[in-house]
């Protein structure tokens, strides 16, 4: 897709999210399924399971699969911060202005 095309279509997505009043929702569960996809990834480079990070973290499976699930947008700074320490990273946000 072309930049202007692109650029058009998320200004009509944006605009129909805004008028339905569902973006800050939408807007969350995008960020969150970049967490996970991020999480997920560094699980795999260090060939860590679910339960053996779940270990590490001395919390339960389940917990972590809260965390994991991309639709669950109800996280913590603070469980993020840990749970990216367990993986070897560290968390870094950032707040940008719109293009």
């Amino acid at each position: 897709m072309n930049p202007d095309k692109r650029l058009r279509f998320e200004e009509k997505s944006t605009e129909h999210l805004r008028e339905e009043g569902i973006y800050w929702e939408a807007e969350a569960a995008r960020l969150k399924q970049l967490i996970a996809a991020a999480l997920s990834r560094q699980m795999e480079r260090r060939g860590l399971t679910l339960s053996e990070l779940a270990a590490t973290l001395e919390t339960s499976r389940a917990a972590l699969n809260r965390i994991m699930d991309p639709a669950n947008t109800a996280i913590t700074l603070t469980t993020l911060t840990r749970t990216a320490a367990a993986l070897g990273c560290k968390v870094k946000l950032e707040i940008v202005v719109p293009r």
